[in-house]
């Protein structure tokens, strides 16, 4: 690969701010300052830019503790979107799945779009974890029926959903599910006799909401997350 290239692929740069860059002198391969910006990036070299490594990753994955009042969409006309929370570093990068602008929590965002693929299919049956507070009294056996699937409309019942409801904190609930239906949650609760007022995501594929990150704040995916994404809904 060419080194302009490398480093606008790898960088926040242009390819127009890249070759700047390497002309003047800031970037080196294996230690060695080079100004040509055609010169050639080979397997196993090491890119340097203003004397710090500049790291090929084939991906990148984050995390986002996304706040309400935000869009999980990669562009709108008229709504703040959640790509604007994220430097990237100039990465395109899009959210896995979306969550209601009201909605919060957990949103996961990768320019691996295979593996966005596989997380969404409805093939897969990946988990999804809701926290949730409602108003109103469900029924007393919302746990059951959550369990043995639920009629919302759709041409098909939920799929099987594990509702729990601790005792010690009255009119707030925790619901798994495997499937992404339009205000899923929200239309399960309301079958059951409530309604969601406040709603958050605190885990998806496996991977937990960093407690750390406060609303609005992200940080990219460690490496056993990203492994754990990988494997979740692999059959292979």
């Amino acid at each position: 690969m060419r080194l302009d290239k490398y480093l606008a692929s790898y960088t926040r740069m242009s390819r127009k701010e890249a070759r700047a860059a390497v002309r003047k002198g800031r970037a080196a391969l294996d230690g060695e300052r080079v100004f040509r910006e055609d010169a050639r990036v080979s397997e196993g070299m090491t890119v340097f830019l203003d004397g710090a490594v500049v790291h090929a990753e084939e991906y990148v994955y984050y995390m986002l503790n996304k706040p309400p009042g935000v869009v999980s969409a990669t562009s709108d006309r008229t709504e703040r979107t959640v790509l604007e929370l994220v430097d990237t570093g100039g990465r395109r990068v899009f959210p896995v799945g979306r969550l209601d602008k009201d909605t919060t929590g957990l949103l996961i965002l990768t320019d691996n779009g295979e593996l966005a693929h596989r997380l969404l299919s409805p093939k897969y049956h990946v988990d999804k974890v809701y926290e949730f507070n409602y108003e109103g009294e469900l029924v007393p056996d919302a746990a059951r029926l959550a369990a043995e699937g639920l009629d919302i409309g759709e041409k098909h019942r939920t799929e099987p959903a594990l509702l729990e409801l601790p005792e010690s904190r009255p009119h707030f609930a925790r619901l798994t599910i495997s499937e992404g239906k339009y205000h899923q949650v929200k239309r399960m609760v309301a079958k059951l006799g409530g309604h969601v007022t406040e709603l958050r995501r605190v885990a998806f594929g496996g991977i937990v909401l960093d407690e750390i990150l406060q609303p609005g704040e992200y940080r990219p995916l460690t490496e056993a997350e990203i492994d754990c994404l990988q494997h979740t809904g692999n059959s292979d």
